[in-house]
């Protein structure tokens, strides 16, 4: 499906990472894998340290206080929040909204649209897709966008597919009408027959967690997980993003009448880096325009990858440049999903530790 949107921009973006940090090295000794084999997967995978929160913490805890940061720093005021999104796969409760949770620690006006959107790998264009909407409306000026997951403790410590790559974190992206004429290219596509490709098997109310689904079992391949942990199968997952993302991507620059080389970064979300290499490669790219970095340095946040890839490879560039740059993500859901869009003179560009 593509989707067209018009006079819409992005103004901020603001990336919040645990300042907990943890090595490979440090969490070798849980797998059941040689040093040497480990190692070689740290290599290939593009593992290295990744940032997960301590016990306790919450999305909101995140959210609050990156909202705070900017409140107190004059680059957000409080009444001229229109509408919160919220994209997440770890709410706070089944009900009500973590969205509202938000707006009520905050203390934001009542006049005021509170969303919860569940969505993960393609979160962050999805949420941009519900904000361009929302901004149509004559009284929506200003959407704060939140992009938050705190999935590690739904990760098996002892799972040497998923635990070395998970981080968690949130974003936090301001989306206004813009101040002059544009127009965002996007499209989307879905594919539920693939489900349980990305899956936390237990914990909703089709399996509910007991003290079964708790019970931690070998697969073949040697790593141990329960029904209450993530499981990711690797292989049909990868072939999927070199199946499926390259076409998307060519039929967005086809729509938008755009040349690949005349985007300045293609920031995608980020499973692990040899995934996005063999996606660069495939597209013909230099890899220098599709930065790969993120799960190296803090792991994979799920949606929240893609802003943190911008915040940390452009940051306070786009305070004063412009950049054509083109967004995807791809993952849980089947989700994939793409946008062509320009960054340009954002009032703010960082990232800050929780």
């Amino acid at each position: 499906m593509n989707l067209t949107f018009r006079n819409k921009a992005i103004t901020g973006i603001l990336t919040v990472l645990p300042a907990n940090e943890i090595k490979f090295e440090d969490e070798m000794d849980n797998y059941n894998f040689s040093v040497a084999k480990s190692l070689k997967l740290k290599m290939a995978m593009g593992y290295n340290k990744h940032r997960i929160v301590e016990d306790g913490v919450t999305i909101s805890d995140l959210c609050v206080f990156g909202l705070n940061h900017l409140f107190e720093n004059g680059l957000l005021k409080k009444e001229d929040i229109d509408a919160v999104i919220l994209i997440t796969q770890s709410p706070e409760y089944f009900m009500p909204p973590t969205s509202n949770v938000i707006q009520g620690k905050l203390g934001l006006k009542h006049d005021l649209i509170c969303m919860d959107i569940n969505q993960g790998c393609a979160g962050f264009e999805i949420g941009l897709f519900q904000a361009f909407m929302l901004l149509d409306q004559d009284e929506i000026n200003k959407v704060v966008l939140l992009n938050a997951d705190i999935l590690s403790p739904k990760v098996s410590k002892r799972d040497r597919n998923s635990n070395p790559l998970i981080g968690d974190g949130a974003s936090i992206t301001i989306v206004e009408k813009s101040i002059k004429p544009n127009t965002v290219f996007a499209n989307i596509k879905m594919d539920g027959t693939a489900f349980d490709a990305l899956i936390i098997p237990a914990g909703g109310f089709k399996t509910p967690s007991t003290p079964e689904t708790a019970t931690m079992v070998e697969d073949t391949a040697g790593n141990f997980r329960s029904l209450d942990n993530l499981v990711m199968k690797g292989d049909d997952v990868f072939n999927f993003v070199q199946r499926e993302v390259p076409p998307m991507i060519e039929d967005l620059l086809l729509k938008a009448g755009v040349d690949k080389q005349a985007v300045d970064y293609y920031m995608f979300h980020q499973p692990n880096k040899f995934m996005l290499n063999k996606l660069a490669d495939k597209l013909e790219l230099p890899r220098e325009k599709m930065p790969s970095n993120i799960v190296e340095n803090f792991g994979n946040a799920s949606g929240v990858s893609i802003p943190t890839a911008i915040t940390f490879n452009l940051g306070e560039r786009l305070t004063k440049e412009s950049f054509l740059i083109c967004l995807a993500g791809f993952g849980v859901g089947l989700t994939w999903a793409s946008l062509l869009l320009t960054l340009e003179n954002l009032n703010f560009s960082k990232q800050i530790d929780y």
